[in-house]
């Protein structure tokens, strides 16, 4: 079994540390991956520190994972030693629902495999791409275009797909106004894949100092929320919006900028839940409030090769594997711009 070493939290309270395990050797259709570059999420600081009260340690973390085959197994068909691949948020499903027959893999009724804190069916659990190496089955990997930089492909894998499933699901495209609620790692992404899709991007924010960013991103119109006038006129404009901001707040006034049918899609989970929206905002304008959770591996390949189309990488900041504490740090002040990727050769 392949030696690998990686960084894992060994309860809620401890810094990320080294750490030796095995990866298994690929099995006939899997694939084993040198990993050479490894996003760094929210959600990898919410599960270390167990702030979701399901993690089971110790905890690898990272699922935004790009790297190169290294072997496979004699059933593989789709990849080579050498090929550059990468590992999103999932590793394994049932296979045989109705979800997984449509591809919607991270919708499975029994439950998807999370590419780390996933349940395995021996009772223990996967570990993440902050490590270097990493064997996933075949049908879960996926083909990194040759255009695409690799650091800046990496957050493609989650952040990519979280932002760009919804963005499709509703149709978003040209002749429409859609707004997107913060500027951080998903935001982000999120005004880069709406502008490429034809629609007219509307930013909110509440950061003054984010609106030339945005502009420079794709937005064409920055909104400060909490000015009550900026808000107010956005009533009626929008078609579609998509909240990013992982933190309780009201979303009536985001409602009031909806047209008629328009929809208000959530992807960031608050550790306490939103305000209760009015319903009579709902009511008055036929309008939804729905929210969306990643993509399935084919739509998420469909993502990247929308993104090697269109010029799309995440904007990123490389650290090394040690640094990844202080990341942690600055990831709860917003001081990152947008999204950290470990350069894996620094680990070992």
């Amino acid at each position: 079994m392949p030696q690998t070493l990686g960084y894992a939290a060994q309860s809620a309270d401890a810094d990320l540390a080294p750490f030796s395990f095995d990866r298994r050797e690929p099995g006939l259709d899997e694939v084993l991956i040198e990993i050479t570059h490894c996003g760094v999420c929210h959600s990898d600081l919410h599960q270390a520190r167990n702030d979701w009260k399901n993690t089971a340690y110790p905890c690898i973390p990272g699922h935004e994972i790009i790297g190169t085959v290294a072997a496979v197994g004699a059933s593989v068909t789709r990849f080579k030693a050498g090929d550059t691949v990468g590992v999103g948020c999932l590793v394994d499903s049932c296979g045989s629902c109705g979800h997984c027959d449509e591809g919607l893999e991270q919708y499975c009724d029994t439950g998807a495999t999370g590419t780390y804190n996933g349940r395995l069916p021996d009772g223990g659990h996967t570990y993440g791409g902050y490590s270097q190496k990493i064997t996933v089955k075949e049908s879960f990997v996926l083909r990194i275009p040759d255009t695409l930089d690799r650091a800046g492909a990496a957050p493609l894998l989650c952040a990519g797909i979280t932002t760009y499933s919804p963005l499709r699901h509703w149709k978003v495209g040209p002749g429409q106004r859609v707004g997107v609620v913060g500027l951080g790692g998903l935001g982000h992404m999120a005004v880069k894949l709406a502008r490429a899709m034809g629609a007219e991007v509307v930013l909110f924010t509440t950061s003054p100092g984010k609106v030339e960013d945005a502009k420079r991103l794709g937005a064409s119109e920055v909104v400060i929320s909490k000015d009550r006038d900026q808000m107010k006129a956005q009533r009626n404009t929008l078609d579609f919006i998509l909240n990013t901001v992982a933190a309780s707040h009201n979303l009536n006034p985001y409602l009031d900028c909806l047209k008629v049918n328009g929809s208000l899609v959530l992807v960031g989970v608050p550790e306490e839940a939103h305000p209760s929206p009015s319903v009579g905002r709902l009511l008055s304008k036929r309008r939804s409030i729905a929210g969306s959770a990643i993509g399935g591996i084919a739509e998420t390949q469909e993502m990247l090769d929308f993104c090697a189309e269109h010029g799309i990488h995440s904007d990123i900041e490389m650290i090394a594997m040690a640094d990844i504490n202080q990341a942690y740090e600055r990831m709860l002040k917003s001081d990152v711009k947008y999204r950290f990727v470990i350069d894996m050769a620094t680990l070992g």
